[in-house]
This record gives structure tokens, C-alpha cells and sequence, in this order.
């Protein structure tokens, strides 16, 4: 079997995968099921399927919600249209955004407002990139994720504004940036608090368990874009890695036979598929310690939440 795991303990849930969670929770259990939510309130199967079986039913646009009804908006962000969709209907809203997400769609806002051309760096179609870029103009927002990308760009442009997926860690953006800062005369750049610590903080670990591991499992669904990037980051460190979507059915292949396994979980991945995988793995457990992870996110005041009076 295998000879030993060695667990990141920077791993699983983040600020803002806890905060998500806990308002839905706390919607259920003040006005009860139904409770919708818009698009999957974090990128994790078995967090969604928990919570439809208490009666959270996802959808993927606010037509598919009856009148009268709670909707949650999931944690990556919702595109302006969404939020005047809501208040035109008298839907009953709660805003699951990461704190960080609404902080770059602010700073993003307030340099189109002073005249700067918006670069966004993330990954086309993740709903975090579709929300964020719904708050700009098209004619004064871009999408990159890659260096061919930047090449495309438009060269008259006086000045840029870099905004970037929270999800991205710095190394992630670094080659980007600094083709945008070989392109352009006048760029401001974001804040190194605009990276998700979560995001920086995990690709760190996962790089320290190459150094030490033989093999790199890491527990994420499929659609989860941090998880999979923890899988890359381990192979670019050179460790193989893949992702474990569901330890439930893992099941432990031979190649794993005598080696030392590292483990980690992307940042929407519940703990309870940590303790399964490290259960079917059936080895010695050493914690790879790094820093303490200390934050926390507000949750928004939920008093005066009921359902709307239809008239």
C-alpha cells in the first residue's frame, strides 16, 4: 500500500468559500426551502448536491426563479444585468460575492472613470471574468490569458488599468504583466492583496509537497479552476499530480504502492472529502505545516430577510 501521506495544511476552504456556504445556510434557516441560488454557490459537486437535498435548487438565470422568491448570487460574482433582472422582479437578493471580488470590480470602476483602458486577466468564460467584465464597457475592457492575447491587443492605448481573477496567483499572472508593461508606456497595476491569498497560499503548499512527495493527489471538482491549477502547479514543480473530483469513489491504484503521496483540496473542497481520501489511502499522516490562515469575511445582515408580498 502506500508508504506514507504527507497532508498541506494549507489546504480546502477559504474566506470566502466559508462565508458563501454559511449564507445560504443562513437563508434556509430563516425562511426555509426553496432557497435559489445562481449558478453553483461554490465550484463543488458535493457541496451542491448537500445542499439540494435540504432544498436549495441552482439555476442558472433568474427566469427559472418563480416570483416571490429568495435567490442567492453565487460567491465568483454576477453580471450587472443580473442585479437589475433582481431588483425589477422584487426578488429577494442576498450577494454571496467574495469580498475580494467586489473589491476588484470597485477598482476596476473607478480607473475606467478616470479614463483607463481596463486589461483583465483570467480565464475566458469563468463566471467570476463574465461578472466582473460586465461592470466595464466592452469597448474599454479586454480579456487576456495569454501572452498571444496581449499581443492582440489594440496599440493606441494611452493608459491601462490590470485587473486580474482572484483565483490567479501571482506567478500565474507574472509573464502576462510584464508583456503588458513591454506594450504599454502607462500601466497601473493591482495590489498584491487583489491575489486571493487562499489561491497564493495553496500553490505555495502544493509546491513544498512536490519537494517532498512522490506523487500529488489533489481533491477538486472538475470545474473548479483553482483545483486544477493546483494539479498543473505540482507538475510544473515536478511531481506528477492529478485531480480527485470525488474520494468517495477513489479508488487506490498500484502506482501509489510503496510511495509517499501528498494531499491537498482546492479552496471550495469541504474537508470531510479530505478525511476520506486520507482514510482510502490507509498511511501515516505527516502535516506539512506552512503559515496560519487567519481571515475572515463579514457576513452580510440578514435580519430583515423574507420573501417578497406578491401583489
Amino acid at each position: 500500500m502506500v508508504k506514507k501521506v504527507v497532508l498541506a495544511s494549507l489546504r480546502g476552504f477559504c474566506a470566502g468559500v466559508i462565508r458563501a456556504i454559511d449564507i445560504v445556510d443562513l437563508a434556509l434557516d430563516k425562511l426555509g426551502s426553496p432557497i435559489y441560488v445562481r449558478h453553483e454557490i461554490v465550484h463543488n459537486e458535493h457541496v451542491k448536491k448537500d445542499f439540494e437535498t435540504r432544498g436549495v435548487v441552482f439555476v442558472d438565470e433568474l427566469s427559472e426563479v418563480p416570483d416571490g422568491n429568495c435567490v442567492v448570487l453565487s460567491a465568483h460574482g454576477s453580471e450587472v444585468r443580473v442585479y437589475d433582472e433582481a431588483k425589477k422582479r422584487n426578488l429577494a437578493i442576498v450577494d454571496a460575492t467574495c469580498p475580494l471580488v467586489i473589491k476588484v470590480h470597485l477598482e476596476m470602476l473607478g480607473a475606467w472613470k478616470k479614463g483607463y483602458k481596463i486589461i483583465y486577466i483570467g480565464h475566458k468564460g469563468h463566471q467570476e471574468v463574465i461578472g466582473a467584465m460586465s461592470h466595464i464597457p466592452s469597448d474599454s475592457c479586454f480579456l487576456v490569458g495569454s501572452i498571444s492575447d496581449v499581443e492582440k491587443l489594440p496599440e493606441n492605448i494611452s493608459k491601462i488599468f490590470v485587473a486580474t481573477q482572484t483565483t490567479l496567483s501571482v506567478n500565474d499572472t507574472r509573464e502576462i504583466i510584464q508583456a503588458l508593461q513591454k506594450k504599454y508606456t502607462e500601466v497601473s497595476l493591482p495590489g498584491a492583496q487583489d491575489i486571493c491569498y487562499a489561491t497564493q497560499n495553496r500553490q505555495d503548499a502544493v509546491k513544498e509537497l512536490a519537494k517532498v512527495t512522490d506523487y500529488i493527489l489533489i481533491i477538486g471538482s472538475k470545474n473548479s479552476s483553482n483545483s486544477n491549477r493546483l494539479v498543473e502547479v505540482a507538475k510544473l514543480a515536478g511531481t506528477p499530480a492529478e485531480l480527485v473530483p470525488d474520494p468517495y469513489t477513489y479508488k487506490v491504484p498500484e502506482k501509489l504502492y510503496g510511495k509517499t503521496v501528498g494531499v491537498s483540496s482546492g479552496a471550495s473542497a469541504p474537508e470531510i472529502l479530505v478525511e476520506t481520501l486520507i482514510n482510502k489511502l490507509s498511511a501515516p499522516v505527516e502535516a506539512l505545516k506552512l503559515k496560519e490562515e487567519n481571515v475572515n469575511f463579514k457576513l452580510p445582515d440578514m435580519d430583515d430577510l423574507k420573501r417578497p408580498v406578491l401583489v
